[in-house]
């Protein structure tokens, strides 16, 4: 018997569509990506410069954005 290919859904962890905020933040980091950013001071100075800003309209540092990360990703 063989079984069905295997295959990820967009967002199939989800459990309600993504908010307002995390649309933008991750529009923005995906814009990083493409600008050849990949390392997390780069990262935290481009959110800083073109948004959004970090949790509770707060200037993003490298320590708020790995606990941003991890408590979007939980």
């Amino acid at each position: 018997m063989r079984l069905p290919e295997l295959y990820n859904e967009t967002h199939q962890s989800r459990s309600a569509p993504p908010t307002a905020y995390e649309s933008l933040l991750g529009d923005s980091i995906e814009r990083a990506f493409a600008a050849g950013i990949h390392d997390l001071e780069g990262l935290v100075a481009y959110l800083n410069q073109t948004g959004p800003a970090g949790p509770n309209g707060q200037p993003w540092t490298a320590e708020t954005y790995c606990r941003e990360m991890a408590r979007l990703g939980a």
